[in-house]
């Protein structure tokens, strides 16, 4: 039992919708510390507005409450559960700690004799009123940037006359960075300045003397009741002082740090933390130290919560940080508690890493035309991926291969900048593709020195790219026949991609592939053990790597590789990497329930993904989790190693979809929906052919490879025209367009962006109403498990829709050929598991826009609000265990669900607003209503036309 014995029943707040600064790291937190608890038998509650997490399944808490994040709801939940001890706000980001603050403010917790857990409220405000946090640090002697607050425009010009440009600017109590700057002058500054005392919700902001070009280091501790303090991990920012941690290059262990600097550092961390409150629980705190040789540190925040980088540090080092902050919350010390790992030691321990993990974040920038490309003190980042390597440029490589824009790897792809002034312009105004223009400036041939004295990127790090680069050059001096298996093996240990091989070498990908066989060059895969090897683990959380081969005293020559394979059958589930807008979270929480059906079904289950922030790449959800970019090459491998039974693509998003063909070619058997099947959704043409042969209609539509051949299509469809690219996701590259002008120039622009992209142009039925459906499909049977009606009309994307379950304005004979239409399309297209289609009404009829055999947004928002495990039992049919017959669907929801999108243009103050084909949403919420009538619906729908755009 936990050591407060008076705590019997919990209440979680979780973060809400997913926004740029505050994404699914919370979820996966959150969960983690739902599942602590109940292990203790703590009743657990929770309030989250995110329909689309794992967080909120309901077999995640024993309530789960789909409420706004308000006072008003906790009040409410507080009344209903009045058995409720205490409140634990640590988990769910800055927006839970800040209702928590709130309803303490309004003295709910007292109201109602709630204790607040895991942190301190007192600690919060210290850490969040940048003025008291100031004055503490100079009490215990920590230093800080010269920094002053301002509440109002004419203190913070006082500020500015005294300290001089550079400066930085802070919002109060923000997340993300939000309303942060730096400003190099007056005019930047008047703007910066007036915008951050509007966003801050106490109107008040710290001005600091920036410090350009400083290192910039994250400390993830843990801290019990006994003042126990652990240091899990040390992240260095590769990216200097200036740009948002959440949008730097970072890597665990800090690698450019002297060990007396370290040290100096972990007993400041610890001080800070041991002076901002009595809370036991996590933190994070943040340091910038000067490039010289003097090394001299100075704090720039600390967090008294789970951050963004403690769900970073727990993949990376394999101690689960949330999980063990909520058993230190309940009173648990640190040295009862067992290590998860090794399951022998303790949790009072230092991670030891033998690999280097790299975190590069993915953005978004073509959903926000117009927007400022350049990072800075605001996050504008979507998502992250992490890879884990035996070298920093072999994890470096394998992030790059994870991000999914097209790229290799560094190089050797043929995509690099090549004119000095781009590159120079880059490299000044850090761009987000710095990572790639560091490599193209070596190319083209940059000095080190000239790079560092732009960038004030460690020149550690520039060398270890410099290196590459040579290698690169060597490699190029060969073909596939010369090549000599040493350079081969160098090639692969610093983690350059077949493809990348294939480049320099001047051969096909395959080619690579053969004479690596050939030579015996050969993937590894290594454990995740928190403590490098010296205790054994029992954790089967695996990375990749190549070795060379040692030979034994008994004279055998081998590589050692730490994954073994069981007899067992077994199952992969492709996850869908990183998060971004159009492919987010949801499909983590369809990838889990995935990997969990599997298991049900006897199967051992392999999960395959890169993203730190989601539950699916928790080390304890699969019986083996592959930590790998979802890039062929690396799949590939891991197949050819577990042999299993089967792959399931269709719950990743695109991202695995895409691996779709490359696995048929192979000959790796796909669970559920064949390839072909999901080929014959993606290619309109024979689509519609099989539409047309089920007398289903669509809308006209034509195919173009070429302006040219847009333009003549124009001549036969009418206007207005809506112009798609294929195989996309997020409706990527949409656009209505409303004359031949306008045709041309977007034509273009795809084909320049999309080569070789077969292009799709539908007459756009203007003024239809939208609706779609999520159905399950045997192969023989379908059930439909939900059908939602859009409450903006047909030409805003989906995804960016407010859709209403179920439909409210359709009458039965629209509703009989939604029904119709969804079974004869999933049945036609001989579909094994879940499919989406999406209509557009008109006149009465239905018209068919698009089916997507796979898991979709929706499912589960569908599941949610009707409160059935719908992609567990879709799963089961994908592996042929179970037909839909076998299943008592019994859906139940009193009134209405709504979907609702969440959109964060606070990021991006300049970028067009209007909604279109192409979705800019990076999160949703659920809002229940009884009854039509309901205000919120009222002014949903008077606002439905608003935002449209052509």
């Amino acid at each position: 039992m936990p050591k407060n014995k008076n705590i019997k029943s919990i209440l979680l707040i979780g973060s809400g919708p997913i926004i740029i600064g505050q994404a699914c790291e919370f979820d996966y937190s959150g969960s983690q510390a739902l599942r602590s608890l109940r292990e203790d038998g703590i009743e657990t509650i929770l309030i989250n507005s995110n329909p689309a997490t794992i967080m909120t399944d309901p077999t995640m808490a024993d309530h789960v409450y789909l409420l706004p994040l308000t006072t008003k709801s906790i009040i409410k939940i507080l009344k209903e559960h009045p058995q409720i001890d205490a409140v634990l706000p640590t988990m769910g980001g800055q927006t839970a700690l800040n209702l928590c603050i709130e309803a303490d403010g309004k003295g709910i917790w007292d109201d109602f004799d709630v204790e607040i857990i895991g942190v301190d409220i007192d600690a919060i405000n210290i850490t969040e009123d940048r003025e008291k946090f100031r004055e503490l640090m100079l009490e215990i002697g920590v230093g800080m940037a010269p920094q002053e607050t301002a509440t109002s425009f004419l203190k913070g010009k006082e500020i500015a006359q005294e300290f001089g440009f550079p400066l930085c600017i802070r919002a109060s109590f923000t997340l993300g960075g939000a309303g942060a700057s730096i400003v190099y002058d007056e005019a930047e500054f008047d703007e910066a300045l007036t915008r951050g005392l509007e966003i801050s919700p106490i109107h008040e902001v710290m001005i600091d003397k920036a410090m350009m070009g400083w290192k910039e280091y994250e400390l993830e501790l843990l801290r019990d009741k006994n003042d126990n303090v652990v240091i899990i991990c040390t992240i260095e920012n590769m990216d200097p002082m200036g740009i948002h941690t959440g949008d730097s290059i970072t890597v665990a262990p800090a690698m450019t740090l002297s060990d007396k600097t370290f040290q100096k550092m972990r007993d400041m961390a610890i001080h800070m933390m041991r002076s901002i409150g009595d809370f036991a629980g996590g933190c994070n705190v943040q340091f910038a130290v000067s490039p010289d040789e003097e090394e001299e540190i100075i704090a720039i925040e600390i967090n008294p919560r789970v951050s963004r980088s403690s769900a970073l540090a727990s993949k990376a080092t394999g101690y689960p940080i949330a999980k063990v902050a909520a058993k230190l919350a309940l009173g648990y010390t640190l040295d009862e508690l067992s290590n998860q790992i090794t399951k022998s030691t303790s949790a009072l321990f230092e991670p030891t890493l033998d690999y280097v993990i790299v975190k590069i974040p993915r953005w978004n920038f073509d959903k926000f035309e117009g927007s400022d490309r350049s990072l800075g003190l605001q996050m504008k980042a979507v998502g992250e991926v992490m890879a884990i390597g035996r070298s920093f440029q072999e994890a470096l490589h394998k992030a790059t291969q994870s991000l999914e824009i097209k790229r290799n790897g560094l190089g050797a792809d043929g995509k690099g900048y090549k004119n000095y002034e781009q590159v120079i312009d880059k490299l000044t105004n850090a761009s987000w593709d710095r990572v790639f223009v560091i490599y193209d400036a070596i190319q083209i041939g940059i000095p080190l020195s000239r790079i560092h004295e732009i960038t004030k990127i460690d020149m550690w790090y520039l060398k270890q790219y410099e290196e590459l680069f040579h290698l690169e050059k060597e490699i190029s001096n060969y073909n596939i026949q010369s090549i000599e298996r040493e350079l081969l093996l160098e090639a692969k240990q610093k983690g350059y991609g077949d493809r990348q091989i294939a480049h320099m070498l001047g051969c096909l990908e395959s080619e690579v592939y053969n004479k690596r066989r050939e030579f015996n060059i050969n993937r590894v895969y290594k454990l995740v053990d928190t403590c490098a090897a010296e205790f054994k683990a029992e954790t089967p959380y695996y990375y990749s790597t190549f070795e060379s081969e040692v030979e034994t005293a008994e004279g055998k020559v081998s590589v050692h590789n730490e994954s073994k394979v069981t007899d067992r059958k077994k199952i992969i589930v492709l996850g869908s990497g990183p998060n971004r807008i159009g492919q987010g979270i949801e499909f983590d929480y369809c990838c889990v329930h995935g990997v969990l059906a599997a298991a049900e079904c006897g199967y051992e289950t392999i999960m395959i993904n890169c993203n730190p922030e989601t539950v699916s790449t928790d080390f304890d959800i699969a019986d083996k989790l592959y930590f790998e970019p979802v890039f062929w090459e690396h799949i590939y491998d891991i197949i050819q190693h577990e042999k299993p039974e089967g792959v399931i693509v269709q719950l990743g998003g695109q991202t695995a979809l895409k691996l779709a063909e490359k696995l048929e070619r192979w000959g790796v058997k796909i669970m559920g929906t064949s390839f072909q099947s999901l080929d014959l959704a993606e290619d309109r043409g024979s689509f519609s052919t099989l539409l047309k042969k089920n007398n289903i209609p669509y809308p006209e539509f034509d195919t173009a490879e070429s302006a040219e051949q847009a333009l003549e299509v124009a001549d036969r469809l009418n206007f207005p025209i809506l112009v798609r690219p294929s195989y996309v996701l997020g409706g990527q590259g949409m656009k209505i367009v409303i004359n031949k002008q306008e045709l041309e120039e977007h034509v273009i622009d795809l084909l320049k962006s999309i080569p070789g992209n077969k292009l799709l142009l539908d007459h756009y039925l203007d003024g239809a109403i939208e609706a779609e459906a999520d159905a399950i499909c045997d192969g023989e049977n379908v059930y439909i498990i939900g059908i939602m009606e859009h409450i903006e009309p047909c030409g805003i994307h989906s995804g960016d829709s407010n859709a209403t379950l179920p439909p409210f304005n359709l009458g039965e004979f629209v509703m009989q050929q939604i029904k119709d239409h969804t079974k004869k399309i999933a049945l036609a297209l001989n579909t094994v598991g879940l499919i989406n289609i999406q209509f557009a009404i008109k006149d009465d009829t239905v018209y068919i826009i698009e089916a997507n055999p796979r898991a979709s947004r929706t499912v589960p928002f569908i599941a949610k609000a009707y409160g059935e495990p719908y992609v567990n039992y879709a799963t089961k049919v994908m592996l042929g265990q179970k037909k839909i017959n076998d299943f008592d669907f019994k859906p139940h929801l009193d009134g209405y669900a709504i979907k609702q999108p969440v959109f964060s243009f606070n990021k991006f103050p300049n970028v067009n607003k209007q909604l279109g084909p192409e979705m800019k949403s990076t999160g949703e919420s659920i809002l229940f209503i009884d009854s039509l009538k309901d205000d919120e619906f009222y002014d949903l729908y008077s606002r439905r036309k608003m935002y449209l755009s052509k």
